[in-house]
């Protein structure tokens, strides 16, 4: 009997398959996304120590400081930060996204710097509410290993897209990293579709749950861009990390002598892979060297605006 009559056998017992498959894989404890949260809290602290509220306040006219008992951990004037956080001053000063400062000051480390900060406690209570629904869950499935890189390669991918197209105005935040995670359990369930039960209903859940999240990005003040970026970024590496291996290698050693699964991975898992690798390295040298010689997005994407944000009769859009 071959590999592929086993293959051919366990289909027709799909259920019996996928219920010995969760017995045989790996189950992770989860370490790194606690530690990127508390990472995140911790970095969030020192933006407010450095913003300092009460000592570069005194002279404006929009307002008192927010929560004053705080002393110098107080927040900007809601006026200037309804998110309750610092200023753009001091975000800048710390390393957020500056297209300016990333092309013609030399500083690509804001590529990486900007995911980690956040423009205020609401902003950094949403994301990291996000990051433990989200990643916690991979992170048990796959490791911290192809977690911690989908999420960092994600973040930059995020912070690429969105230096080319906003050049005026700063951004910060994990949201490009944490739309990766999202990218990536989808292309997850696509390149593992064999081994779920209930495969329609996983995919129109994750489907409708990254539409609405993107629909939300056309809003004024949310770079969608970046959230883009780092969904696609994440989708690609999904195809490339986490596919898992066919039922019957899993189940090699308790085979009999005649049994051989020769691949440990489908045909289409070792495509999907490949593709999904020359597009990530692709997209990436490409994005990397037009952000360096100083392109605008918009020159070459004049309709990749309304992606951003959608002018109505309630606000406008004025990030360019």
């Amino acid at each position: 009997m071959s590999g592929d009559d086993l293959e051919r056998r366990g289909r027709s017992k799909d259920s019996n398959r996928t219920e010995n498959f969760v017995h045989t894989e790996t189950h992770w404890t989860s370490w790194l996304i606690p530690v990127f949260v508390v990472a995140n809290i911790a970095v969030f602290v020192v933006i407010m120590y450095v913003n300092n509220c009460p000592k570069h306040s005194r002279s404006r006219a929009d307002g008192k400081c927010v929560a004053r008992f705080l002393g110098r951990f107080s927040f900007q004037p809601l006026k200037e930060n309804p998110l309750f956080g610092a200023s753009s001053n001091t975000l800048e000063k710390l390393g957020a996204l500056q297209w300016g400062k990333i092309v013609h000051g030399h500083q690509a480390w804001r590529l990486v710097t900007a995911n980690w900060l956040h423009a205020g406690l609401i902003h950094l209570v949403a994301n990291m509410l996000s990051l433990v629904l989200i990643g916690i869950r991979l992170e048990q499935q796959f490791g911290f290993l192809r977690v911690g890189v989908i999420y960092l390669l994600s973040g930059f991918g995020g912070s690429i897209l969105s230096s080319l197209f906003i050049q005026q105005n700063i951004s910060v935040g994990a949201s490009g990293a944490l739309f990766g995670l999202l990218g990536t359990m989808l292309s997850e369930l696509i390149t593992n579709w064999t081994i779920y039960s209930n495969k329609a209903a996983a995919l129109l859940t994750l489907v409708v749950i990254v539409v609405v999240n993107l629909a939300v990005g056309i809003l004024p003040f949310v770079d969608n861009f970046a959230h883009i970026g780092g969904f696609f970024t994440g989708f690609l590496l999904g195809f490339i990390l986490l596919p898992r291996p066919r039922f019957g290698w899993l189940e090699r050693y308790s085979l009999p002598a005649d049994v051989r699964v020769k691949s440990k991975y489908k045909v289409y898992q070792y495509v999907l892979g490949l593709l999904a690798l020359a597009l990530v390295v692709a997209g990436f040298t490409v994005g990397l060297v037009m952000l360096f010689h100083g392109e605008n997005g918009y020159k070459r994407c004049n309709w990749c605006r309304y992606l951003n944000c959608i002018p109505t009769s309630k606000w406008e859009c004025n990030r360019t």
